[in-house]
């Protein structure tokens, strides 16, 4: 039976022999503007892992387009550094494009040397909050013939396509969007002048780089801005791209970096905007390419089967897992490691101007120096603990050669990552869980579950060297009453091992008391499959089902010593998290301490003074402690010990899946 993703397709006179895309994405990997050996090793592994198609950048076009930890097109002494990065993807195997913008007002003075951010207008930027200058009538045209510029040297650097950005709030969209653009000259005005810009950015490229080079825009389907720009205008410029501009494909992005509509985070549904792409594609007549939360082959085969696109576009997909189109090709969809969209590695990186990492792939980024080198005396290595850190290290020992026993006191592989992936929205950890899992399961690791380990099982197993992955668990504060029946912890709760009544109050405002929050607040509210089903058949108002599908039959309060909460969430997720608190309606009590737990609820003391909440259960919520037994026995026993993830020190699951690694390469 024929498998979409693995048929050729066209673009222009360029023949991608699957329908992996892979997009560009911000790495932080460039310095100076220059491609790095650490940029050309992670796109040189992709290309090897199948990638049909691979697109580096974002690259600038100007001074004024990007900083300096974007990739350099605005210059031919940028050329020598793409041309390796072409060849690093080229000959790997894959196809190789650029796409190149200019960032406009989402740029920054801190950029760019004390400058002032560009724009079509001077409308300040909620991302930057500077007011940008607005270009004139001389320096448009000299932006486009900038743009024009750099696509040149992406051709002239050995590169198969290029790809223009024209959307995410960018400057091309900056001109398209009503709410960016208020020019009143042939730039400004109807959507006919408000393309104008964008058509002629693309237009220039043609004449400069020939009619047989791939050129491809990157465009939103829509920007899900309010008062902005959405499918129907959006759906007129790509006809106008194709059609006035000669565009050979459009890869469709969805929405700006400050819409609020979430739109890479795990609580979005894989696959869930392909709708745009088939709105767009019953537009046009060149491929489509879909895009976003699109993390595995059969949701991927699927949108292309149906006719939902032409190709599939897969970044952090592929930071996750390189390999996913190889393995897909060989029928190995369950050895795939899956991104979960948690943002922790990558978009939550940027904002800490830090490279690019992946929390599911250790060695994303550190290609070169993370390449498995067997061990010169295998050694005999006890993984105390199965969860993140442990699966992690097991496998990277075994990766050695070593021999690995992997002990787990509980019936199942998993640990923590069961609890992340309990809250609504949060499943993609189980799927982390069940992927850690199987790289275990085709590995030559030994697997003992519901084994204890202690001194005599030391004793007996005599190991080379044992590593300690024993994780954390639930603190309880010393609260008065904190031992009272109707006391439970969050943990228990996620799991479903503790009943909780009507009335809560969660005491701590942490990652794990919005998660324990959210988890009950979906109480009583409408599944998708009934929304859908009530929709379809009219049962109800879109407006009542609206409220059904939010408003759940718990009531909850969540308490928080500290002066806010989620402090220990990533910055990419938390935002929609409280976007999801407030429309549950959960009040939220911060700079808040818990006194006394009583038989009718829980004594506060906080802002407005001391009072009593009522409450029919209390829910624990106030952080974990390192569970760590046999360091100290290990270490009088003069066995060599790594002691990993929660077990040497609580943080997220990034660090506990780096650690473990880390531990198992270094053993």
């Amino acid at each position: 039976m024929r498998d979409p993703l693995f048929e050729p397709i066209m673009i222009n006179q360029l023949k991608v022999e699957n329908r992996f895309y892979m997009p560009a994405m911000h790495m932080n990997m460039a310095v100076d503007f220059e491609v790095t050996d650490r940029l050309v090793s992670f796109y040189a592994e992709r290309a090897r892992g199948g990638a049909g198609m691979i697109v580096v950048g974002y690259a600038t076009v100007d001074e004024l387009s990007g900083n300096t930890q974007n990739i350099g097109a605005h210059k031919d002494q940028f050329i020598p550094g793409l041309a390796r990065l072409a060849s690093a993807i080229k000959d790997n195997g894959a196809r190789s494009a650029v796409q190149i913008n200019h960032a406009g007002r989402y740029n920054s003075s801190f950029f760019l040397n004390g400058q002032q951010p560009v724009a079509p207008s001077a409308i300040a930027s909620r991302m930057t909050r500077e007011t940008p200058r607005a270009l004139t009538i001389e320096e448009i045209k000299t932006v486009v013939e900038s743009f024009a510029q750099a696509a040149l040297r992406v051709k002239r650097a050995g590169f198969d396509a290029v790809e223009i950005l024209s959307g995410t709030g960018y400057l091309i969209s900056e001109f398209l969007s009503p709410l960016t653009n208020q020019r009143d000259d042939d730039y400004g005005g109807d959507l006919q002048n408000r393309m104008r810009f964008g058509i002629e950015v693309m237009q220039a490229i043609r004449h400069h780089v020939g009619d047989d080079f791939p050129v491809i825009v990157r465009m939103n389907g829509n920007d899900f801005m309010p008062k902005g720009q959405g499918r129907i205008e959006l759906q007129a410029y790509a006809r106008a791209l194709v059609e006035q501009a000669g565009v050979d494909a459009l890869c469709i992005n969805v929405g700006w970096h400050e819409a609020r509509v979430p739109q890479i985070i795990t609580a979005v549904p894989r696959g869930v905007f392909a709708y745009l792409a088939r709105g767009i594609k019953e537009q046009v007549s060149v491929p489509v390419i879909a895009s976003h939360r699109i993390n595995d082959p059969l949701t991927a085969r699927e949108m292309i089967g149906d006719g939902m696109c032409d190709m599939v576009a897969m970044g952090r997909s592929l930071i996750a897992d390189p390999y996913l189109p190889e393995k897909a090709r060989t029928g190995r969809d369950d050895e795939i490691i899956h991104c979960i969209a948690c943002a922790q590695g990558c978009f939550d990186n940027l904002f800490k101007l830090k490279a690019v990492e992946c929390l599911c792939n250790p060695r994303a980024g550190r290609e070169e120096e993370t390449r498995a080198i067997p061990a010169k005396t295998p050694k005999k290595v006890m993984v105390v603990g199965g969860g993140a850190a442990g699966m992690s290290a097991s496998v990277a020992a075994a990766e050695r050669g070593h021999a690995v026993t992997l002990y787990e006191q509980s019936d199942r592989l998993g640990g923590q990552l069961m609890l992340a992936g309990a809250p609504p929205g949060r499943e993609e950890f189980l799927t982390l869980a069940h992927d850690l899992q199987k790289q275990v399961a085709i590995s030559p690791v030994t697997v003992r579950l519901k084994q204890t380990v202690d001194e005599a099982v030391i004793e007996a197993e005599r190991p080379d060297a044992v590593i300690v992955a024993t994780g954390a668990v639930p603190t309880t504060p010393p609260i008065p009453g904190a031992d009272l029946p109707h006391v439970v912890q969050a943990w228990d709760v996620l799991q479903n091992k503790a009943h909780v009544g009507q009335r809560v109050v969660i005491v701590g405002g942490g990652a794990v008391g919005v998660e324990v929050a959210l988890f009950l607040a979906e109480k009583g509210t409408l599944t998708g499959d009934a929304v859908k089903f009530l929709l379809v058949n009219r049962a109800e108002s879109p407006e009542t089902l609206y409220e059904l599908a939010v408003k759940g039959t718990k009531q909850i309060v969540m308490i928080e010593m500290l002066d806010a909460i989620g402090k220990d969430i990533g910055r990419s997720t938390k935002w929609c998290m409280f976007q999801d608190l407030e429309r549950s309606g959960i009040k939220r009590l911060t700079v808040t301490k818990a006194i006394e737990i009583t038989a009718k609820g829980i004594r506060i003391e906080g802002p407005q003074g001391t009072q009593e909440l009522v409450a029919d259960t209390i829910v624990m919520a106030a952080g974990a402690r390192s569970l760590n037994t046999l360091s100290g026995l290990l270490e009088k026993k003069g066995i060599a010990c790594l002691t990993v993830g929660d077990a040497k020190q609580v943080a997220q699951a990034i660090d506990a899946i780096h650690q473990g690694f880390k531990a198992g390469q270094e053993v």
